[in-house]
């Protein structure tokens, strides 16, 4: 007995939470003119669904994704070949010293990342759909009700509102620094550390991961000079004259004094011009490049690495 072919609509929810990638048929789309025309996407395997196509693909596809996000909303991302766009001519170099105070502190004010706070305005709204769904959650084993659900979608909607206003803040930031710099050194700071500490929720609004993946994205595409610079010993160095302090300054210390030199400013600042110094003065080089990210895991980009800053009070009596 043949079977039926499957029938066209949303695809079904699997119990694997990962998701599903789907090979892409020949392009069988018929798109109006119209931005949101309402078609049908059709997949190999005879799968079809009905789509609301956000904008004209610019090439054929070669493949597509198809996910479903927290909210239940179902996507297709393509994978298209498109035009490079031009990207302006810049000369100068900029350093990048990631924090929670302020997300990003540069060597050039005009170009600072300050803490936003989507997260904490929406705070007591989402406190009142936790406690929600704290009063309505059934024991295990149970279904749970219509009224948990709700609050939960509520939840979901106001973190999802978060992370996009962080995504979009971070991507407009960083076309800013890709824009007017050749040479962009970033700290290679990673935050998970902060997730066991009690800054953990301040340091999940700044969004930190977000907006460093941005710029070494956003910069490797447009064929900028990238460093990631690991961040020992940035706040305890002198970005004047290179000398490291004897012992480790505490983060109730915001302002930076060198012992040596006498030079002094805000340590965030500092650490920045420290991180750029490591890269002009030519410790990015081919002999000092430590490691090529080539991976997703470690940011997804063609960024080198360069060694810890120079002490230039070794060796001296």
């Amino acid at each position: 007995m043949a079977r039926s072919p499957p029938s066209a609509g949303c695809p079904r929810c699997s119990l694997k939470p990962a998701p599903e990638t789907l090979g892409c048929a020949p392009a069988r789309r018929s798109l109006s003119n119209r931005p949101c025309a309402r078609t049908r996407l059709r997949l190999a395997g005879g799968i079809s669904m009905p789509v609301v196509w956000s904008r004209d693909l610019p090439s054929p596809p070669t493949s597509v994704r198809v996910y479903q996000d927290s909210l239940g909303h179902w996507y297709a991302s393509f994978v298209v070949r498109r035009e490079a766009a031009a990207t302006p001519e810049a000369s100068k170099s900029i350093g990048v010293d990631w924090g929670v105070k302020t997300t990003a502190t540069t060597t050039d004010a005009r170009f600072d990342l300050p803490h936003l706070g989507h997260r904490k305005r929406c705070a007591a709204e989402l406190a009142r759909a936790q406690r929600k769904m704290a009063r309505r959650r059934r024991p295990q084993g149970h279904a749970q009700s219509n009224g948990y659900r709700r609050a939960k979608r509520a939840a979901a909607k106001l973190h999802k509102k978060a992370a996009r206003q962080n995504i979009h803040d971070s991507r407009q930031w960083a076309k800013r620094v890709v824009d007017h710099h050749q040479v962009i050194a970033v700290e290679d700071f990673k935050p998970t550390f902060l997730t066991r500490s009690t800054m953990a929720r301040k340091a999940a609004d700044a969004a930190i991961g977000t907006a460093k993946r941005e710029l070494i994205q956003q910069g490797t595409r447009a064929g900028r000079k990238v460093v990631l610079v690991p961040p020992a010993y940035t706040t305890m160095t002198c970005s004047s004259c290179a000398a490291r302090a004897k012992q480790r300054i505490g983060l109730n210390v915001r302002i930076f004094e060198c012992a040596a030199c006498g030079f002094t400013a805000c340590r965030d600042l500092n650490a920045a011009r420290t991180i750029l110094a490591t890269v002009e003065r030519d410790r990015a080089g081919a002999d000092d490049v430590r490691h090529v990210t080539t991976s997703l895991r470690d940011a997804g980009s063609n960024a080198v690495r360069a060694g810890n800053p120079l002490d230039s009070s070794v060796g001296k009596r």
